[in-house]
C-alpha cells in the first residue's frame, strides 16, 4: 500500500497524545443518588479536589475515537493499491462496441465484460480527474466528454449498445483522444476491445495508450453467405458456412421457407474452411432463413442469415394484346407476376410507372407510350424509340452477346423464323441477337427505364414450341423488373425508385417497428428512397402508399457477412506509437492503483455513529424507560 499525501500521516502524532491527554486531565465524577445537594454543593468546587493528572483508565470512548482519528487520518493520507488500470487524472475510454463483442466466451459477454472494466477505470479517477467516452464499431461516437460527473459517467458506460454496422476502427477514435491529450499533460487513452480492429498508419499518440483486452475463445462458425438463384420454374438456394475455430466441428442447418421448417442437414467443417449446400426449392417461396445450431458457439449473432426471392413480389404488368396463347401462357407460368391483358385499342395509360411498372406490346404499337419499362413483340412500325424500315424473311440467327444475361441457359440455334422487321435501334440500344437483315434482340435503357424489343411475331416462328421460349421470357422479364440490392449487408442502405405519385413510404424493419417518410425516417428524393437504419440482420419490408392503400411492397434481407467480425479471436497487444517512445498498449500491474480513502471516510463515519450511540447509552435507556412506562400505563387506561 502507497500513499498520495503521506505527510498527513503526522496528524496521528500530533492529534493522538491530545486525545490521550484530555483523557488524563478529564475530571472523573461517580454519579450518586441523594436526597439533597445542600450539603454538596462545596464539592462541586472540585477544581482543587482533583489532581490534573490521574492514571489512564480502561475506556471504551477513548479507543473509538483513537480508532476514528486514526482512520480520518488514513483517508487524508490517500492510501491506495497498485491495480492493473489507468493513473492519470485526464481518462479517454475507446469502448469497442462491434458485433465481435456479443462473443458470450466471458459471462454474460464480452461487452458485459468490457463494461465492467470500463466502469473499474473509472472509479481509479482522482478527485480531480476528469474521462471522455468514445465508442467505436460501425460509427464513431462520443457521447460524454472531459466530464468529472462519475454518475454521468457510470450512466453512459451502461447505455452502451453494440453496434451491426461495420468494423472496429481505431483512427478516427484515436486521432480524436491524441486531440484530447495534447491539451492535457497527465492523460491516459485505455481501449478496452477484443483487438478485432484497424489500426491507425503514422499516428503517434502522445499519451499513455492502454489496452485491456477481452475475450478467451476463437471458436465460432458463422454463414458467411446465402442467395436465391430465380429460375423459371423453380429457385435454386445456395447456403455456405465457415468455421473461424482451430478444430473440426459439426453444426446442424437448419432451413426455413416462409418461416416454416422445410430442411434440416449435418455440415461438418475442417478448421478455417468453408462448406456450402445448394438445393432447389420452389418458385412460390418468398423468404428462406438459414440458421445453425448455437450448440459450442461463441458468437450466436452470425449464425442465421436471409434471402429474398426477387421474383416472389407481387408485380402488375399490362399486356396489350388481342390474344396469345403463347404469350399469356409463359407469363402465367412466372411467379410474382399479376398480368391484366388489355385491347389493342386502347389509346392512353393513366397508371403511373409505380402502379404499372411493365407493359408489354404483342404486335402493337400506341401513338404514345406509357410510363415504366417497355417490352415490344413483333412491333409493326416506327417509335421514338426506334425505326422500322421494311421486312426481310428467313433470317439466320447470329447471337452478338453470348454473355449477356438476356441469353443465359438459352440456345436459339434451331429456331426458325419466317419474317421479321428490319430495325434500325436507337443509340440506347445494345444488339443480343443479331441476323443477316437486321437485329432481332434489342435491349437497354432510355430516359432511366429499361426497354426491350423481340422483333419478330412468335406466330410467325418455332420459338413458342422450344425449351428456350419460357426461359428468354424469364430472362426478359428479370431484366425489365429488376429487384436491385435486395441483399444488403448491415449498415448498408436501402435504395429503391419511388415514383412522383406516392405520398408516403413506409419501411417495416425485423423487429415490427415501422419508419415512415412522413416523419422523416425514410427519406425520398429525386424519386429514390433512402433508409439507412439497417442496424439488425432480418428482412426489411418497404412499402409505397397511396392513401391507405399499398401500390408497391419489395423485400430487403439484411445479413451481418462481417468476417472480421465473426473472426472473434481475441488479440493480447496492440502496436500504437507513441510519443514517449513505447509501442505496445499492454495494461500492466502498477500501471494503476486504486484509492482507498473513500472507504475509509465511510468506516471513520460509522465508529462516529458508534461513538456518539455509546456516548448517549444512559439517555437512550432512560427514553426506552419512559417510552416503556408510557405504553404501559395507555395499556391500563384503556377499558
Amino acid at each position: 500500500m502507497s500513499f498520495l499525501a503521506p505527510l498527513a500521516l503526522l496528524g496521528a502524532a500530533i492529534v493522538g497524545p491530545l486525545i490521550v491527554a484530555m483523557y488524563l486531565l478529564k475530571l472523573r465524577r461517580e454519579e450518586q443518588v441523594v436526597s439533597s445537594t445542600f450539603l454538596w454543593q462545596r464539592m462541586v468546587r472540585d477544581i482543587e479536589a482533583n489532581a490534573p493528572w490521574q492514571k489512564l483508565r480502561r475506556n471504551v470512548l477513548l479507543f473509538l475515537q483513537l480508532l476514528l482519528m486514526l482512520l480520518l487520518v488514513l483517508a487524508l493520507a490517500r492510501p491506495f493499491l497498485p491495480v492493473t488500470g489507468i493513473s492519470g487524472a485526464n481518462l479517454i475510454i475507446i469502448f469497442d462496441r462491434s458485433i465481435s463483442m456479443l462473443a458470450t466466451d466471458e459471462s454474460p459477454n464480452r461487452l458485459e465484460a468490457a463494461r465492467r472494466q470500463a466502469l473499474a477505470l473509472i472509479d481509479q479517477l482522482p478527485d480531480n480527474g476528469r474521462a471522455t467516452i468514445i465508442t467505436i464499431g460501425g460509427q464513431m461516437e462520443a457521447p460524454i466528454a472531459s466530464s468529472s460527473d462519475r454518475r454521468e459517467l457510470r450512466r453512459v458506460i451502461e447505455r452502451i449498445q453494440p453496434s451491426y454496422s461495420g468494423q472496429s476502427d481505431l483512427t478516427q477514435a484515436l486521432t480524436l483522444a491524441s486531440a484530447l491529450a495534447a491539451r492535457e499533460p497527465d492523460s491516459d487513452v485505455a481501449i478496452i476491445s477484443d483487438g478485432n480492429v484497424i489500426l491507425p498508419d503514422g499516428l503517434r499518440v502522445p499519451a499513455r495508450v492502454r489496452y485491456f483486452p477481452i475475450g478467451r475463445s476463437s471458436d465460432n462458425v458463422a454463414i458467411n453467405a446465402i442467395a436465391l438463384q430465380p429460375g423459371p420454374f423453380e429457385q435454386n438456394l445456395f447456403v455456405q458456412a465457415i468455421n473461424y475455430g482451430s478444430s473440426p466441428v459439426t453444426r446442424r442447418l437448419s432451413l426455413y421457407y416462409d418461416g416454416v421448417l422445410s430442411n434440416a442437414v449435418d455440415l461438418t467443417i475442417d478448421p478455417g474452411r468453408e462448406r456450402s449446400w445448394i438445393e432447389a426449392i420452389p418458385a412460390t417461396v418468398a423468404v428462406v432463413e438459414a440458421r445453425l445450431d448455437e450448440h459450442g458457439d461463441a458468437l450466436p449473432v452470425d449464425d442465421r442469415a436471409y434471402a429474398v426471392s426477387p421474383q416472389r413480389e407481387i408485380v402488375k404488368v399490362r399486356l396489350v394484346s388481342d390474344g396469345n396463347r403463347f404469350l399469356e401462357t409463359g407469363l402465367a407460368l412466372l411467379p410474382g407476376l399479376e398480368v391484366t391483358r388489355v385491347p389493342t385499342t386502347t389509346l392512353t395509360f393513366t397508371e403511373s410507372a409505380a402502379e404499372v411498372p411493365l407493359t408489354i406490346f404483342d404486335g402493337v404499337v400506341p401513338t404514345e407510350l406509357p410510363p415504366g419499362n417497355l417490352l415490344f413483340i413483333g412491333p409493326l412500325r416506327s417509335t421514338e424509340l426506334f425505326s422500322i424500315t421494311g421486312e426481310f424473311d428467313f433470317p439466320l440467327i447470329r447471337p452478338a452477346a453470348l454473355e449477356d444475361p438476356l441469353l443465359r441457359n438459352v440456345r436459339l440455334n434451331d429456331i426458325n423464323i419466317l419474317r421479321a422487321p428490319r430495325i434500325v435501334p436507337g443509340q440506347w440500344a445494345r444488339v443480343i441477337v443479331d441476323s443477316d437483315g437486321g437485329p432481332l434482340l434489342l435491349a437497354g435503357e432510355r430516359e432511366g427505364r429499361r426497354i426491350v424489343v423481340l422483333a419478330f411475331d412468335l406466330h410467325l416462328s418455332d420459338l413458342p414450341l422450344n425449351i428456350a421460349f419460357p426461359i428468354l421470357l424469364s430472362n426478359m422479364i428479370e431484366y425489365l423488373l429488376p429487384v436491385s440490392s435486395v441483399q444488403l449487408t448491415t449498415g448498408q442502405p436501402i435504395v429503391a425508385p419511388v415514383d412522383s405519385t406516392i405520398e408516403e413510404v413506409r419501411v417495416i424493419r425485423p423487429d415490427g417497428r415501422v419508419a415512415s417518410s412522413r416523419d422523416g425516417q425514410v427519406q425520398v428524393q429525386a424519386n429514390q428512397t433512402f433508409y439507412t437504419e439497417t442496424d439488425r440482420p432480418g428482412v426489411y419490408t418497404l412499402e409505397e402508399r397511396r392513401g391507405n392503400e399499398v401500390i408497391a411492397s419489395r423485400r430487403f434481407a439484411v445479413n451481418l457477412f462481417a468476417p472480421n467480425e465473426s473472426q472473434i479471436t481475441p488479440q493480447r497487444d496492440l502496436t500504437i506509437p507513441q510519443l514517449s517512445g513505447a509501442q505496445s498498449t499492454v495494461a500492466r500491474e502498477r500501471d494503476g492503483r486504486q484509492e482507498m480513502w473513500r472507504w475509509l471516510a465511510l468506516a471513520a463515519l460509522g465508529v462516529l455513529l458508534v461513538e456518539w450511540l455509546y456516548y448517549q447509552r444512559n439517555t437512550i435507556a432512560l427514553l426506552r424507560e419512559r417510552w416503556r412506562r408510557r405504553t404501559a400505563t395507555k395499556a391500563n387506561i384503556q377499558p
